[in-house]
């Protein structure tokens, strides 16, 4: 690992210095399956928001609130991990924690300043959550927009970097317009179809170990354990240590692992 040191400036702007920047400058995410469609690297956005152009490109800071405000990309907003998900009533109820309803999502990504000419760039502090950020994307791309990408590595590269984190609490300028497309049902599966289909269906459990095995229900879970059939393997696995992504050649062997390869059909959860 690259020794990281930091510097507060002041009360709201941290600056970090790293050893070595040279491995995350000069990334190629076109060896990922649509890598570009996904991705943005942090070396692309800082250079973005360097332009202070911010009426073209909206940050959305997916972690945990209590992480956002200890320090964030500046001019990132905090959405959390449910930001866009229906969370009336509480874990196990029904319809909790699934994707806004279309109206809903339209009016809270407008409340964020979204509009369909802007760039949406999410990111999460994969060390201290669940990969917030890549839940984001996939809800957005379901939604059917387009325009909006992953942070690659999160905020640990972009700390790695010595990008500067802020601790001031962005307001967002709520947009007038934006048109959502129904809703791609290929990007999910509902309990009945997952219900109807449990002999044959492949499915994946990316939790820890713990709560897999029952031992953990901390994060809310209705009942201890896990879909009868589930395979486990943890969403961590497809990382490094870093927090950039293993070779499509690492993620294909970890995937042949639990049974599953190129061209299978399975769910996650």
């Amino acid at each position: 690992l690259i020794a990281v040191t930091y510097v507060i400036v002041n009360n709201n702007t941290i600056t970090f210095s790293t050893v070595d920047k040279d491995k995350y400058l000069n990334i190629d995410v076109s060896k990922f399956e649509n890598g570009n469609e996904i991705f943005i690297l942090p070396v692309e956005l800082h250079k973005q928001l360097e332009q202070k152009n911010p009426s073209s490109l909206i940050v959305l800071d997916a972690s945990n609130p209590k992480v956002y405000a200890k320090g964030h990309i500046p001019g990132a907003l905090s959405v959390g991990f449910k930001g866009l998900s229906e969370t009336t009533g509480k874990p196990g109820d029904k319809e909790w924690g699934v994707i806004l309803s279309k109206k809903k999502l339209v009016e809270k990504l407008k409340s964020l300043g979204i509009s369909n000419d802007k760039l949406v760039v999410v990111y999460s502090d994969i060390d201290k959550g669940p990969g917030a950020g890549g839940r984001a994307v996939w809800q957005l791309k379901m939604a059917g927009f387009e325009n909006v990408r992953l942070l690659y590595g999160g905020l640990e590269v972009w700390k790695r970097l010595g990008y500067e984190l802020s601790k001031k609490t962005s307001k967002p300028v709520p947009a007038k317009n934006l048109v959502l497309k129904d809703y791609n049902e290929s990007f999910r599966a509902k309990q009945k179809y997952i219900f109807e289909n449990l002999s044959n269906l492949k499915i994946v459990d990316v939790r820890s170990l713990k709560e897999y095995t029952g031992k953990d229900t901390s994060r809310g879970e209705a009942r201890a354990g896990h879909i009868k059939g589930a395979k486990w393997l943890s969403w961590k696995s497809v990382l490094n240590e870093d927090t950039t992504v293993k070779s499509p050649e690492e993620i294909i062997n970890l995937m042949a692992g639990i049974g599953i390869k190129p061209g299978d059909d399975f769910v996650l959860y």
